[in-house]
């Protein structure tokens, strides 16, 4: 699965677009620096229910923004990113797919 797929999938399954979810983690004080991963998982399978795999996407935004590895764009595979910029703003509304 892409970062992006993981990102959509997570909006799929909390009906929240990420950026909603990286505000609300903000709000729950989870972007400060002595927040782990673990937190971020912990809230989201509490309150949504999602796997571990979808948190950890997220927690990468929320610690390190929009920016990815450029490492899969372009290639083949069920890991490829169109971009190595990560959509927040909704699914249908992504211009690179």
């Amino acid at each position: 699965m892409s970062f992006q797929a993981y990102l959509d999938a997570l909006e799929t399954k909390t009906g929240k677009t990420p950026r909603e979810l990286v505000q609300i983690a903000h709000g729950r004080g989870l972007d400060s620096p002595e927040t782990r991963a673990g937190d971020v998982a912990a809230w989201l399978k509490e309150d949504y229910d999602v796997g571990r795999g979808h948190a950890m996407a997220l927690w990468h935004v929320i610690k390190h923004g929009v920016q990815i590895s450029d490492k899969h764009v372009g290639t083949d595979g069920t890991h490829r990113d169109a971009t190595d910029v990560l959509w927040l703003d909704g699914k249908t509304s992504n211009p690179h797919g």
